[in-house]
C-alpha cells in the first residue's frame, strides 16, 4: 500500500487501511502514559483547584500554576468501573476498568504525550517531560533554549517574552497495537483534541498561546530526545503570561534548516518504560511521518480558508451571548454516551448557544493563518437535526458569520445514518443532533503535502473538544465517532461537489447517567 491508498483508505474505505488478520494483544498492551527512568523529577501540587471560573491570572507564575494548567489539560482525572453486557462465568471478566484525564481518545488509548519547555522562578530552565502517571515533571535538557526553538519555528515567534513552550507528541505503538494503520487518522484527532483543551484551560489561567504546525521536525525531535521511529511532536504551542505580540512574526532571518540546527546540541540518552514486551513495526505510520516531516523554514506555508457554500434557504437562529460556565464543572460533567442517549426535546435556544459557543471559541492564534490574519475556519459544522423547536427535520450547515442554519436537504436522516455506523453502541434513533465537522477533501495535501492530513485531523479534533465541552455545559452529552460510512454523510448534504467531506461524527443531545462506579483523582 503505498501513501496515497493509506490515506484514501483511513477515510473513505476503514476495512481496508489495515490487515484484515490483524489481532490485538491485550496482554501485551502498551501503557497509556510514558514513564521515563533515572531521570530527575519535581513533584506538582496535588491541590488543584476545583473551580477555574472567575480564575485570578497570578501576578507572577510558580511551579503550582504550572501543575494545575498541567493537570487540567491531560492529568489523571477519574477511575471508573462498569459491567459490560457479557455471559461470562466470571463476573470480574465482564468488568470494565478505565483511567479517564477530561480528554476524550479513541479507545481510551491517549497516545500523545506533552512536553514542555519552562522558564519560571525557583526551577531550573529547561525542558521536562510531563509524567501523567505521577503528576510531577521529568527533566530532559537543561538550560536557555529560547534562540534553538525559536529557529525551529522560523523565527516567527519570539521566545524570550514567552515563559514556556508546550509540545504535544505522539507515540505511535500506544494506539497502533489495537487500531493498526487506522491509528493514523486517530493520533491527529486525539492530538488536535488535546490542543483544543490546551487552549480553553490557557484562557482560563490568562495565557496567550498560538499553536505552530509547521516547524522543524528533526530539530525538535532532538530536543526532546524522541527517537522518530516511535515518537513525534505534531504541535509547538508557546505561552505567554503577557503578551500577544511574540507571536506569528514574519521570518527575517533567513533559511533555517532542521539538520544543522539539531548538530549545536548533543543527544539525550534516557530509557523509558512502555510495559509491552513486544513491540511490532508500523512500517506505513513511519513512512507518512516522514513524508510530513520539514526539512527546511523555506517549506513553510499558509492554507486557504474554507469556503461555505450559503445558498439554500436559511433559518436565523436565535441571538445568544456566548455561554459562560466554569471549564472545570464542564470536564468533570462531559459523558459519551453510546446506548445511554435519550430522545428529548432541544430547544432553540440550545442549538443556538451550542453552536455559537462551539464556533466562535474555535477562532485561535496559528501559524496557518499568516501574519495578523484573521480568516474563517478551515473546518465547518454540519448536522442532522431531529425534533428541534421550530426547525424542520432535515440536514443544515452552521453559517457562524451569520448565526444561521443554511437547509441542504430535508426530512429524517437517521435511518441512512444508523445504517451507516459500523458499530452498534449508538442508537441515533435517540439522538437529536447528530453533527458532523467537515473540511477539505484533498486535506490540504495542495499546500501543505502529506502534513496537510494530520494538519485537518488536528483542527477537526480543536473544533469537536470545544463542541463537547458547550454540549456539557448545557447537560447534553457527544460522542465523537469514526466508525460511519463518510460516503453517505457526505451525499446527505452534498458535500463532494463543494470539494469537501465530513471528517467525524458527533452524535449529541440528553442522555441518562450510566450505572457504574467513578471517582474523580482530585483533592
Amino acid at each position: 500500500m503505498n501513501l496515497e491508498a493509506l490515506l484514501h483508505n483511513l477515510h473513505f474505505d476503514i476495512d481496508k487501511a489495515s490487515p484484515p488478520d490483524w489481532e490485538v494483544d491485550w496482554d501485551d498492551a502498551p501503557l497509556t502514559y510514558k514513564l521515563y527512568r533515572g531521570l530527575p523529577v519535581i513533584p506538582l501540587s496535588l491541590e488543584v483547584p476545583l473551580t477555574l471560573k472567575g480564575m485570578e491570572v497570578p501576578a507572577k507564575l510558580d511551579l503550582s500554576n504550572i501543575g494545575h494548567f498541567l493537570w487540567y489539560v491531560f492529568g489523571l482525572t477519574q477511575f471508573s468501573e462498569y459491567k459490560m453486557d457479557g455471559d461470562s462465568s466470571d463476573p470480574a471478566m465482564d468488568l470494565m476498568q478505565s483511567k479517564r484525564r477530561f480528554v476524550p481518545s479513541g479507545g481510551a488509548l491517549y497516545p500523545n504525550e506533552l512536553y514542555i519547555y519552562l522558564k519560571i522562578e525557583n526551577l531550573p530552565a529547561g525542558v521536562y517531560h510531563y509524567d501523567v502517571a505521577h503528576h510531577r515533571l521529568v527533566l530532559l535538557r537543561e538550560g536557555n533554549f529560547d534562540s534553538y526553538i525559536s529557529r525551529a519555528l522560523g523565527n516567527r515567534c519570539d521566545l524570550s517574552e514567552c515563559f514556556g513552550t508546550v509540545f504535544v507528541s505522539t507515540m505511535f505503538w500506544k494506539n497502533f497495537f489495537k487500531y493498526n494503520n487506522f491509528s493514523y487518522r486517530l493520533q491527529g484527532l486525539d492530538a488536535g483534541v488535546l490542543i483544543g483543551q490546551l487552549l480553553e484551560v490557557a484562557k482560563c489561567f490568562g495565557f496567550a498561546s498560538c499553536v505552530y504546525f509547521q516547524f522543524l521536525d528533526r530539530a525538535i525531535n532532538h530536543l526532546l530526545g524522541l527517537s522518530e521511529k516511535e515518537e513525534s511532536v505534531y504541535a509547538v504551542i508557546p505561552l505567554s503570561a503577557e503578551s500577544t505580540n511574540c507571536f506569528n512574526r514574519s521570518n527575517i532571518d533567513g533559511e533555517v534548516y532542521a539538520n544543522e540546527l539539531s548538530q549545536e546540541l548533543t543527544a539525550i540518552q534516557s530509557t523509558h518504560h512502555v510495559r509491552s514486551r513486544t513491540v511490532k513495526e508500523f512500517p506505513m505510520l513511519t513512512k507518512m511521518n516522514e513524508a510530513s516531516m520539514l526539512e527546511s523554514t523555506k517549506s513553510f506555508r499558509q492554507i486557504k480558508e474554507e469556503q461555505l457554500n450559503c445558498d439554500g434557504q436559511s433559518v436565523t437562529l436565535p441571538y445568544v451571548k456566548r455561554l459562560s460556565y466554569d471549564l472545570a464543572s464542564a470536564c468533570r460533567k462531559r459523558f459519551s454516551p453510546d446506548v445511554d442517549f435519550v430522545l428529548g426535546n432541544v430547544s432553540q435556544l440550545q442549538l443556538a448557544t451550542l453552536l455559537k459557543g462551539a464556533m466562535n471559541s474555535f477562532s485561535y492564534q496559528n501559524d496557518l493563518d499568516g501574519v495578523q490574519k484573521k480568516q474563517k475556519s478551515r473546518v465547518s459544522l454540519y448536522g442532522c437535526l431531529y425534533n428541534v423547536e421550530g426547525i424542520p427535520n432535515g440536514a443544515y450547515l452552521y453559517d457562524s458569520s451569520s448565526h444561521a442554519l443554511r437547509r441542504v436537504q430535508l426530512g429524517d436522516h437517521r435511518l441512512q445514518l444508523q445504517y451507516g455506523m459500523s458499530g452498534g453502541n449508538v442508537n441515533l434513533f435517540q439522538v437529536p443532533l447528530c453533527l458532523h465537522v467537515a473540511g477539505d477533501k484533498d486535506h490540504y495535501k495542495t499546500e501543505m503535502g502529506y502534513r496537510g492530513y494530520r494538519i485537518q485531523q488536528m483542527e477537526a479534533g480543536m473544533l469537536v473538544q470545544r463542541l463537547l465541552l458547550v454540549a456539557s455545559a448545557l447537560g447534553f452529552g457527544g460522542h465523537p465517532l469514526l466508525g460511519f460510512d463518510v460516503n453517505s454523510s457526505d451525499a446527505i448534504y452534498k458535500l463532494s461537489p463543494e470539494g469537501k467531506t465530513s471528517l467525524i461524527q458527533i452524535p449529541t443531545g440528553p442522555y441518562r447517567h450510566r450505572p457504574w462506579l467513578s471517582g474523580g483523582l482530585h483533592s
